[in-house]
């Protein structure tokens, strides 16, 4: 089998975990502790990727990125090429359909930390920036690891949305979702079953450790 699908996929969920940590952190702060009465509107926002199908949202993201869009003209007049069909656009694209799966567990920790702690955090003089990287990011930092780890698994194992934004170009765009089903389509049962079940072993750690983490194993 060809190793370069994995790498790639790799790498594309190594960047769209970072790049979600980045992106997510604020969005989840806003959402666990504003008091916008149309809040909801943004959280619908962010979950919508959990329901639309993945051809919906490829759709719609093709438009965006092409040559078309406002974002692939951008791109195209920086570049010389459009977003679409380049590991670029499969980066935006990623982000934007694995994002609720990082700002879901985010909101949800930072929620559960004690408002007297930060209300203390407060009146001892503490900045906000200040109060969440010394008080709410140490105490949230399970859920914000169980962030991380289920966007990383989310995007190893996109298909519909890859599909749409990049095609299947070798390394560019060939992740190891599409090259399974390569494999199957060319009746290579061995080595769609052999990347399937590395997948399957990753996937598996991955939620492991979210559960984990949960569950506070490590404590005695």
């Amino acid at each position: 089998m060809e190793w370069q699908p994995l790498w790639l996929t790799l790498r594309l969920a190594a960047l769209v975990s970072a790049f979600l940590l980045a992106l997510g952190l604020p969005i989840a702060y806003w959402i666990a502790y504003s008091r916008w009465r149309w809040k909801f509107l943004i959280e619908a926002i962010v979950a919508l990727p959990i329901v639309l199908p993945p051809t919906v949202l490829g759709f719609y993201l093709l438009i965006a990125l092409g040559s078309r869009g406002f974002l692939g003209r951008w791109w195209q007049s920086l570049t010389g090429h459009s977003l679409a069909f380049t590991f670029e656009g499969l980066v935006i694209a990623s982000i934007i359909y694995s994002l609720p799966f990082a700002v879901q567990p985010f909101a949800a920790a930072f929620s559960t930390v004690d408002p007297g702690l930060i209300a203390a955090a407060s009146t001892l003089g503490a900045s906000k920036l200040s109060t969440f990287f010394r008080v709410i990011l140490p105490l949230s930092m399970p859920g914000v690891i169980a962030g991380g780890a289920l966007s990383f698994a989310h995007t190893l194992g996109e298909f519909g949305v890859v599909l749409m934004i990049g095609g299947n170009i070798p390394g560019v765009t060939r992740t190891v979702s599409i090259d399974i089903y390569d494999q199957v389509q060319a009746v290579n049962y061995h080595a769609a079953n052999f990347i399937s079940l590395l997948l399957l072993a990753i996937s598996f750690v991955m939620l492991s450790v979210v559960y984990a983490l949960h569950r506070r194993v490590w404590v005695l």
